[in-house]
């Protein structure tokens, strides 16, 4: 049996929420480890650099949705239609520059049904190694789909293009020619600590597809973490995939949800195949009324948190014993080398001002940014990690 600790290590920080964090610890847990326990700083205070998501309590949402209901009418949804849940798909649709959009129960069921519909009979689809798709979904092409999923090197790189173009090559190799149904991309990679491939990578790949008569999947789980990078324009960046999905949940405060988009003929057929899976769950508006409610406006926020994450890193790289260390195309994670004095003592230096990290490991440290480090003016942040 895995034990409480174990299972807290092993979580991912992109999946960190408030009980991932320790507050939900019981409080002598807490004493132990800190001079303060984390219990005692409200969660609207925290400035949280370990994870994309803003840390909440379940006690929130109820307050949360009241709020949402006093200016929305017709909110409910039934079976997935309507309501909240149908202003969204028209909300995303509308962002993401496509004709449609479906509401899903979960991201894994959304890159399922994407590649299982763009691949039509054919029987390979082309991915990243390091995907969700690849790495974390069970092998779920496979048994779910029937389709074999060719891995390549490239990550988020640019050899991603030339890594692709050798597996088409490869593919279609006689005497026992394969025809590649789908692309998907993953981008930003969670397992590449939120790089994310370039426009350019992308527009080429997209081209190389379209001559194959193959279709491209999105799977941008955390693509809105993208706003505020250079040059990313969210509608350019989507153009050349037939398909995108976008988490509801890693950042935009929902329960649980998933926005699947595409042509207008996709979409039909998504909510088709969603049914049959059974992901036609009877009611999906409370996650989607919440994630509405942050997506408006997100994009503008979140440029801002890159800008002061920008400016976080500026203060902290000046500093004695601590060198910084971006992620190449990265979106909004970062990390810090810190010297033994630095790194002595660093967590519960912060937490003394309600400041929340992960764990110093062999002298680093990896900064995750999210709207939370809008909460403190960033030079109070820096001056918490002096020792």
């Amino acid at each position: 049996m895995v034990s409480r600790r174990e299972f807290v290590q092993a979580a991912p920080l992109g999946a960190l929420s408030l009980a991932g964090l320790g507050l939900a610890w019981p409080a002598a847990h807490a004493a132990a480890k800190t001079p303060r326990s984390m219990q005692d700083i409200p969660v609207e205070k925290i400035v949280s650099l370990a994870g994309d998501n803003v840390p909440r309590k379940p006690a929130q949402y109820p307050a949360q949705l009241a709020e949402i209901l006093k200016d929305a009418s017709d909110v409910g949804d039934s079976y997935l239609a309507e309501g909240a849940v149908g202003s969204l798909e028209a909300q995303f649709a509308t962002l993401l520059g496509k004709e449609g959009a479906a509401f899903m129960p979960t991201g894994t069921m959304a890159n399922q049904i994407a590649i299982r519909l763009l691949s039509g009979d054919r029987s390979r689809v082309l991915l990243q190694k390091e995907s969700h798709v690849y790495r974390d979904e069970a092998d779920a092409v496979a048994v779910m789909n029937a389709i074999n999923p060719v891995p390549v090197d490239g990550g988020a790189s640019d050899g991603l293009y030339d890594a692709m173009a050798a597996a088409f090559a490869q593919s279609a190799e006689k005497p026992y020619p394969v025809e590649i149904g789908a692309v998907s991309i993953e981008s930003p990679v969670r397992r590449l600590d939120g790089a994310a491939v370039s426009q350019e990578t992308v527009s080429k790949i997209g081209e190389l597809a379209r001559s194959k008569g193959t279709g491209m999947h999105l799977d941008g789980a955390r693509l809105l973490l993208m706003h505020g990078n250079k040059d990313f324009d969210l509608q350019r960046y989507c153009a050349p995939f037939d398909s995108v999905y976008v988490s509801l949940y890693k950042y935009l405060g929902a329960p649980f949800g998933a926005v699947l988009a595409g042509s207008k003929d996709f979409v039909a057929k998504a909510r088709l195949a969603r049914h049959v899976f059974g992901g036609t769950i009877y009611h999906g508006w409370i996650a989607a009324a919440i994630a509405s409610k942050t997506l408006t406006g997100f994009d503008q926020r979140f440029a801002r948190v890159h800008a002061e994450a920008e400016k976080l890193l500026g203060l902290l790289g000046a500093m004695p014993g601590v060198e910084v260390q971006r992620v190449p195309n990265g979106s909004n994670i970062a990390f810090l080398k810190l010297d033994e004095r630095m790194a002595t003592g660093l967590r519960e230096r912060l937490l003394e001002r309600d400041i929340v990290v992960g764990s110093v490991h062999e002298g680093r440290l990896q900064l995750t940014f999210n709207e939370t480090i809008l909460r403190k003016p960033v030079a109070a942040i820096a001056a918490a990690f002096s020792p």
